[in-house]
């Protein structure tokens, strides 16, 4: 069985493509196919999420590379940007996945949130697309490039989360 554990950036040669849909490319552990028949088992670090084009190593060197699967989605567009704005924080609101584009959004299929952007002025059409959501705003991850600068960044929290937090409501009484 093929392992692939290391993430690189480039490579010389391509030993082979997995095609998978986002739910897999989630997953660090995944057991799966090569389209040759090969089974292949990918090790990543908690957390890492495979993108379109991601290429990963296996410990005799072959390289294979990630392609974002077709999936059926939902592309959201709007006549203004204000309306566009108001679905995204709907979604938001509502936890869905969602991959921002400019002047467009996208989402998994889902009835009941069409007709919700459907009463939020938006148009949305079926079709079958990569999907390549937002990783979060906690999230490490993602594509956030820096040009090629040198210098480092900390990655991980926009901010300090604490362990325990009190919440405070309008209701409360003043101290």
């Amino acid at each position: 069985m093929l392992t692939l554990n290391t993430k690189v950036t480039s490579a010389d040669s391509i030993f082979a493509q997995l095609v998978l849909p986002y739910e897999l490319r989630e997953n660090s552990r995944l057991r799966t196919a090569l389209e040759s028949g090969e089974e292949v088992a990918i090790f990543t670090e908690r957390g890492t999420v495979l993108r379109n084009k991601d290429l990963l190593r296996s410990e005799d060197g072959r390289v294979v590379e990630i392609i974002s699967a077709q999936e059926p989605t939902y592309r959201i567009t709007c006549s203004t940007a204000h309306n566009l704005l108001r679905c995204a924080f709907h979604l938001g609101n509502r936890h869905t996945q969602t991959q921002v584009e400019g002047g467009f959004l996208r989402i998994y299929q889902d009835s009941v949130l069409k007709e919700m952007l459907e009463r939020l002025g938006a148009t949305v059409i079926e079709e079958s697309a990569q999907f390549e959501p937002e990783s979060g705003a906690y999230h490490s991850g993602g594509h956030h490039h820096h040009g090629d600068d040198e210098h480092s960044h900390a990655h991980g929290p926009l901010a300090p989360i604490p362990v325990r937090q009190k919440i405070h409501r309008a209701t409360d009484p003043q101290s």
